[in-house]
């Protein structure tokens, strides 16, 4: 089992600045890639970035590159999602997801992500 606690979201103005971290316990976290995803209201969940084991590798969504930042500090068990020039449309509640195998790949498909967090809700105002 792995315990995906998020924090860091809140309310910011439109091109401000949050940093998300999400600290995992339980199972062994540095084999294991991890996601960031997110879901506003009325909508399906999305991918937003990933990130493999060994933070050698990143995966973004087309509508948050350049803008947001996904890496992991193994020492710690954290994974970070900076966001940067911030707008309306990234409000949502965001999860961050750990896959259950080793794999060298990273992952935009939430089928492939077994342990979610409870999200932290980011607003952005315009």
């Amino acid at each position: 089992q792995v315990q995906l606690v998020e924090s860091g979201g809140g309310l910011v103005q439109a091109g401000g600045s949050l940093r998300l971290s999400c600290a995992a316990s339980g199972r062994t976290f540095t084999n294991f890639p991890m996601g960031w995803f997110r879901q506003a209201p009325g909508k399906e969940r999305e991918f937003v970035a990933a990130i493999s084991w060994n933070g050698g590798s990143t995966r973004y969504a087309d509508s948050v590159k350049g803008r947001f930042t996904i890496s992991r500090d193994n020492a710690k068990s954290t994974v970070y999602l900076q966001m940067s020039s911030l707008k309306p449309e990234d409000t949502a509640v965001y999860y961050c997801a750990s896959r259950s195998t080793f794999d060298l790949r990273t992952s935009s498909d939430p089928s492939d992500y077994t342990y979610w967090g409870q999200g932290t809700q980011v607003t952005v105002s315009s």
